[in-house]
């Protein structure tokens, strides 16, 4: 199976149809491959500990599109760890990301900050297993459920 990257072309062309939804969306965040979700509050993280963080955009994908997020190369150089899955085909919602910092001083993240790439990847046809998860329309920092 081959997925297909989204361009900016792809995404922007989604979106007006509504078969893709980021909400707020911002120009300025959409990049050639991809879009990057900004942080949903302010999070202060010392070093070896880890914080919940939420997304302030909500997203909704199609049954043929799936993402993935990529933390954002300039938390990675200050020693900023996330932990990252897929989004599935048909979720919607805020998403909840795990930061850890492995580096030596304080690391703050101020609401609105840009910090994740969220890449969509076209399916090769449909999924007939859409997300119908406990997270399904998630807002703000959601914690584990059972």
């Amino acid at each position: 199976m081959c997925l297909t990257l989204l361009s900016d072309v792809e995404i922007e062309r989604r979106l007006k149809d509504g078969s893709l939804v980021i909400r707020p969306f911002d120009q300025t965040c959409l990049n050639g491959a991809g879009y990057d979700l900004r942080a949903g509050m302010s999070v202060s993280i010392p070093p070896g500990e880890y914080r919940l963080a939420s997304t302030l955009e909500r997203v909704e994908l199609g049954d043929d599109l799936a993402g993935t997020m990529h933390l954002r190369s300039s938390l990675a150089r200050v020693g900023i760890i996330a932990s990252l899955a897929l989004i599935d085909p048909g979720f919607r919602g805020q998403l909840t990301i795990s930061l850890f910092n492995a580096g030596k001083g304080e690391f703050s993240l101020r609401e609105n900050d840009r910090f994740l790439q969220m890449v969509l990847h076209r399916l090769s046809s449909k999924a007939s297993r859409v997300y119908r998860g406990r997270y399904q329309d998630s807002q703000g920092i959601v914690d584990r459920r059972v």
